[in-house]
């Protein structure tokens, strides 16, 4: 199991240790996939609802569909970019991301901010 960690213009990069706490909250929370991407792609209205989503619970999962490993690494990397998050989790097809909310910041106590 392992983080991939990126670094998104403008935004703290997360360390270990926070990754680490979010992978476990995760868990612990029992997340379903909130969005779940199907064959045809990255539309308009899948990044509205990821919007909507990642603002109301800062820490999401998605199923994403079945490539290869720079396929979906490449696909966490341009949605972490176009949505300023970061990167929690990849195991198989399903990905874990976050993004700070600073009117709610749910996490706050748990990465220590």
């Amino acid at each position: 199991m392992r983080a991939f960690r990126l670094r998104v213009g403008g935004f703290m990069e997360l360390t270990r240790g926070q990754i680490k706490r979010l992978r476990a909250e995760g868990h612990r929370l029992k997340l379903k996939p909130v969005v779940i991407i199907g064959q045809k792609g990255l539309s308009e209205n899948l990044h509205q609802e990821l919007e909507t989503a990642l603002a109301h619970h800062e820490l999401i999962k998605l199923r994403i569909p079945a490539f290869d490993k720079p396929g979906k690494r490449a696909l966490c990397q341009s949605l972490c970019e176009r949505h300023r998050a970061q990167l929690v989790e990849l195991i198989g097809n399903v990905i874990v991301i976050y993004r700070r909310n600073t009117e709610t910041d749910r996490f706050a106590s748990l990465l220590g901010s």
